[in-house]
């Protein structure tokens, strides 16, 4: 045992391939490096008092440094399925952005067995802590859920087509949209978000990340994501359905930003209902001209009064 280390059965040999990757994994990040000491100092060495949520990534934590500003530091959990790729992807990913619809990075601390992540801290903590709490959610009247929605869709339609690098985020879930002081949203927690070239606009992988519920089917069931994987994310929190029937980020934010908007369609059976087909391009599509089954539920589909 190594006094004061807290590690068991560690060898000398370990701890300097461990502090070598560390140094090295310094080197790839462009961002301000805090010292452990100082974080802990900040969020009273991480007491309970100042947690603010428990995620995959691990704990997040309220700080408050030196010279008075507030900070929500991520500790990356030693139990954590995520691991230095994620913590190192959401660094340098969010570290290129900028947007005011997207979560400030202020830094982070890299240190023997600790994975810190410091952003700006979000008063208002998170977007389902108001929509899934019966007192809270009387307090979002429908123009602040416009706003934010509005807010949600320009920082999607800069992660897709204004930043530098086109970013599809992978996990985008209410959990993951803060709320400052204005309640103005800000997209959080890119660990699993993804970078595509300019002429990409797709990709397939045998590893699927996520949450399920927010993930889209052609990714959750293929492994295909693209950036109408976030367009499905994005409607799961406005309500919406089948991959054909979305519009990409652009034309999200000239509906919601317009005075003169157009007549929308009549809505769509749900794509809950519908068969999806495969083709050999890769694209898939759904059709509903299928007998029902002999257990099937009547479906009612309202109209205007």
């Amino acid at each position: 045992m190594i006094q004061g280390s807290g590690i068991q059965g560690s060898t000398q040999q370990d701890l300097e391939e461990q502090e070598d990757n560390n140094e090295r994994g310094k080197g790839d990040l462009e961002v301000p490096l805090f010292d452990f000491q100082t974080i802990s100092i900040a969020t009273n060495n991480f007491s309970l008092q100042n947690k603010l949520g428990q995620g995959g990534f691990g704990a997040v934590y309220k700080g408050i440094l030196e010279n008075g500003q507030e900070i929500a530091v991520k500790r990356l959990s030693k139990k954590s399925g995520q691991g230095i790729d994620e913590f190192k992807n959401e660094v340098l990913c969010i570290s290129k952005l900028q947007h005011r619809n997207l979560v400030k990075l202020l830094g982070c601390c890299i240190e023997p067995h600790e994975r810190l992540v410091i952003y700006e801290f979000m008063p208002n903590k998170s977007l389902d802590s108001f929509i899934f709490d019966e007192k809270q959610r009387i307090l979002l009247d429908w123009p602040k859920r416009f706003q934010i929605i509005n807010g949600i869709a320009r920082g999607l339609l800069y992660l897709h087509q204004d930043s530098r690098l086109r970013i599809i985020h992978r996990d985008l879930k209410a959990s993951n949209i803060l709320l400052n002081y204005e309640m103005t949203p800000k997209i959080s927690d890119f660990g699993l978000a993804r970078s595509f070239g300019e002429d990409e606009i797709e990709a397939n992988t045998t590893r699927v990340v996520g949450t399920y519920g927010y993930m889209s089917p052609e990714y959750a069931i293929d492994g295909l994501f693209s950036i109408k994987s976030d367009v499905f994310s994005f409607g799961v929190l406005v309500l919406e359905q089948c991959p054909k029937d979305r519009p990409d980020m652009a034309t999200a934010v000239l509906i919601l930003s317009s005075d003169n908007i157009p007549s929308l369609p009549q809505p769509k059976e749900p794509g809950y209902f519908a068969t999806r087909i495969v083709h050999h391009n890769g694209d898939p599509s759904f059709s509903t001209n299928l007998s029902p089954p002999s257990n099937s539920l009547s479906i009612t589909f309202p109209g205007p009064r």
